[in-house]
């Protein structure tokens, strides 16, 4: 059964299956729910190249049927989007919520007719695009970096994609505080910009392993089936303005992930 914190209901996978409209809607009658936090999505930029019914059905249909289900009871959808959608753009300036986007690869577009289903159905809606997502929990490139920087000598990471590293636990705190704001379109990520090498060279250096030796390379390097943003910098001035906060530095946020890391 979803667990359920004060006012707060959550669920998983194996509680709620969000391809399934009937399902969501006795969900929300039987509990009551005005407002749904997404934070569901098929992540794996790689795997939807050769799943793309799959990536759509979990990025697009299933946000639709979200949408659906508030706009029957006058609900709020809060959901959280990606830097992704603007990777077919050559871009040099950070992104604003009214930069058209320019997706390219599966994952990309779903992500976008996810936007673009909430958008249709017209629900009360906030979204959120954020980037580069890391926590204590699940599988994220802190948590591959710190043990491949414990375990290997050297290793190689790129150095030409630029963007913002994101801690989760700060981007939930926002999400709480944007559930009373104004509806529409949002970006959020910590403040400040780095390359992967670059943010891979923090991990190292804050975590202490620093014997292992990260040398800079290029994404052709790399082969991969998806073209990932050469720059998804995101302009935060419209949620800073909204919310009336201040946004801690990549590093800040880094070394408190860090902490908790190492120190459980």
């Amino acid at each position: 059964m979803p667990t359920r914190k004060q006012d707060w209901l959550f669920t998983d996978v194996d509680e709620l299956d969000i391809t399934d409209l009937p399902a969501i809607r006795a969900l929300v009658a039987r509990e009551g729910i005005d407002t749904i936090v997404n934070c569901a999505g098929y992540t794996n930029v790689e795997g939807a190249e050769d799943n793309p019914e799959l990536a759509e059905l979990l990025n697009a249909k299933a946000v639709e049927n979200l949408a659906v289900a508030m706009k029957e009871v006058n609900g709020l959808l809060l959901h959280i989007s990606t830097d992704y959608v603007f990777g077919g753009e050559v871009l040099n300036t950070p992104i604003t919520e009214t930069q058209k986007p320019a997706p390219q690869g599966v994952y990309a577009q779903s992500k976008l007719h996810g936007e673009e289903a909430i958008q249709r159905v017209s629900c009360r809606h906030i979204i959120i695009r954020t980037a580069w997502l890391y926590s204590e929990y699940g599988k994220n490139f802190v948590k591959t970096m710190l043990r491949l920087t414990a375990e290997k000598p050297s290793l190689k990471v790129v150095d030409d994609q630029r963007g913002t590293p994101t801690y989760a636990g700060d981007l939930a705190e926002v999400i709480v505080k944007m559930l009373s704001a104004k509806e529409g379109m949002y970006n959020y990520t910590n403040e400040g910009e780095c390359t992967w090498y670059e943010f891979a060279c923090a991990i190292a250096e804050l975590s202490g392993h620093t014997t292992c030796e990260i040398r800079p390379c290029t994404s052709d390097e790399f082969p991969s089936k998806v073209h990932r943003p050469a720059y998804s910098v995101l302009d935060k001035s419209k949620i800073k303005g909204t919310l009336g906060i201040s946004i801690p530095h990549w590093r800040e946020s880094l070394q408190k992930c860090l902490v908790s890391l190492l120190t459980t």
